[in-house]
């Protein structure tokens, strides 16, 4: 019987600019058509990294260059164009793919807001870096002038950072649902999803904020009833002491293990620890429900039990 599935793509899936974006989601395509084609309804998240940096700087550009003109964009905007282009593309590839096969299905992308706390610590220690390297210069008048926190970045210049919050909310989660329920493929949450903090009569406001997409896809899961959460990294499984002498691979991970690890350090910020956190904080939501850590082209084997790291009770 069908499994309810939701994948959280990597980069790595999308590629870094817009001609390779529009090979990689053929490939990506085909492996989620795999797991549509097996019987699964299949909801797809996607990160936005280099996406959302491009965009973010040329709208930096666009505005010092004709500053009495343009206004900065605001990140939560960039945000949601980064969802529209990338939604664009994924959409069609997956269609495509699905009608080459003689499946028709609809595929559609949901422009998703999610809910993040406005007291949420990140926003004091704002430290995920986006945007443009600008000299010391640029960035005091970013500083100044936008009320920005910049820092120097790696000895090659000063970047923007902002806060990334956890995801508390999804705006669109009913619509999302209801899309699911009728046997459409939805690609949402991407990004993370728009950041957005509730104010007064239910006014949503764009915070500028970042947030990881394996938290809001482990949120999204969790509240479509998955069954499944699928997240998809640059390695077949994840490891212990990894890329030293005594590198172990796992194929099993339970809760209380995954948090032995995560105390241990095994696990880099940024990298595989918000994987690791997501996939046990799903597993431990439910009973049954499984979380799976691989590489895009063995999801199905993944699935099957054959390969990745299964986070489960």
């Amino acid at each position: 019987m069908g499994k309810r599935i939701v994948i959280a793509l990597g980069g790595n899936a999308l590629g870094s600019n817009l001609p390779e974006q529009m090979v990689a989601v053929r490939k990506t395509s085909k492996a989620i058509a795999d797991l549509i084609e097996e019987g699964h309804e299949v909801v797809i998240a996607h990160g936005n990294g280099p996406q959302v940096g491009m965009i973010q700087e040329a709208m930096g550009l666009l505005t010092r260059a004709e500053p009495e003109k343009y206004i900065p964009f605001p990140l939560s905007v960039c945000v949601a164009m980064s969802q529209g282009y990338i939604g664009y593309d994924l959409q069609n590839a997956l269609k495509e793919e699905l009608l080459d096969r003689g499946i028709d299905k609809g595929v559609a992308t949901v422009l998703t807001q999610v809910v993040v706390d406005q007291d949420d610590p990140a926003f004091q220690n704002p430290t995920k870096p986006i945007g443009a390297f600008l000299t010391r210069e640029e960035a005091e008048k970013m500083e100044k002038e936008h009320g920005y926190k910049m820092v120097e970045d790696s000895g090659r210049g000063y970047r923007r950072v902002v806060a990334s919050p956890k995801p508390q909310a999804i705006v669109e989660l009913s619509t999302i649902s209801a899309l699911v329920g009728s046997g459409h493929v939805v690609i949402a949450c991407g990004g993370g999803g728009i950041p957005v903090v509730t104010e007064h009569h239910h006014h949503l406001k764009g915070a500028a904020a970042v947030i990881d997409k394996d938290f809001a896809s482990e949120l999204m899961a969790e509240h479509l009833n998955a069954d499944m959460l699928i997240v998809l990294t640059a390695v077949e499984k994840v490891a212990i002491n990894f890329n030293k002498p005594d590198q172990q691979w796992l194929s099993d991970l339970t809760p209380d293990k995954a948090r032995e690890y995560i105390a241990q350090g095994q696990f880099a910020p940024g990298s595989m620890l918000p994987k690791v956190e997501a996939a046990l904080k799903f597993a431990e939501s439910k009973p049954g429900r499984t979380a799976l850590i691989t590489l895009l082209e063995k999801a199905k084997d993944g699935i099957s039990g054959k390969t990745g790291t299964a986070v489960h009770q």
